[in-house]
């Protein structure tokens, strides 16, 4: 995978919205696609990444802030029909909680990623506190990653991938329902990296 070239990376900087930023991921997609894609990717079962990425603004302290949200450790093996279990008690049990909350609302900024307080949360927050739960249950902390989306209405979202064995699974606020990533409808912008959850790609995937 190949870092941003110092003019796409301006680029990229140039554009604060979601949407103006998808324009240089797009450049990047056209580019990927070329030059062809794994067979895992091309069956679309897998979110494809294009191209390393910045973290969010509200992320650069991510790592920092909550080592565990970038873990790579394996944990005790689960069976798939284990893991399950625990993602849909968990994505319930988060959902049903949480109230939602904006940032503006609790801390008086546009974006901040931080658990959810007694207050609630918003869209990241969310995917934070499962990620953070479902380690603690026993999923393997490789397969949870944070992913950023322009939902069905084209708004600023923040969802939790669970990479299973059989393609990308999406964790909502919005539903209690586990769906592919491809049933969504999101068009997917950035998540964490698979192979080092403390870097970012740029995705570039419409469901």
């Amino acid at each position: 995978m190949k870092p941003l070239s110092t003019e796409v990376r301006a680029s990229f900087a140039r554009f604060k919205s979601p949407l103006g930023r998808l324009v240089v991921i797009c450049a990047l997609a056209v580019g990927a696609m070329v030059a062809g894609s794994g067979a895992d990717a091309s069956e679309g079962r897998f979110i494809k990444a294009v191209a390393v990425s910045p973290p969010p603004s509200g992320a650069r302290q991510l790592c920092r802030k909550y080592s565990w949200a970038c873990a790579t450790r394996t944990s005790a093996p689960l069976t798939s029909q284990q893991e399950m279990k625990i993602i849909h008690r968990v994505n319930r049990q988060v959902n049903a909680t949480t109230r939602s909350v904006t940032d503006f609302s609790q801390y008086r900024t546009a974006e901040r990623w931080a658990l959810p307080t007694s207050r609630g949360g918003d869209c990241e927050d969310f995917a934070l506190l499962k990620k953070r739960d479902l380690i603690r249950a026993g999923v393997d902390p490789s397969k949870l990653l944070i992913a950023t989306v322009l939902d069905a209405k084209r708004n600023s979202h923040a969802v939790l991938i669970y990479r299973s064995a059989g393609g990308d699974l999406v964790l909502d606020n919005l539903t209690n329902q586990i769906k592919s990533w491809s049933a969504t409808r999101y068009l997917f912008l950035r998540m964490q990296n698979p192979r080092k959850p403390s870097g970012w790609v740029g995705v570039y995937a419409r469901s």
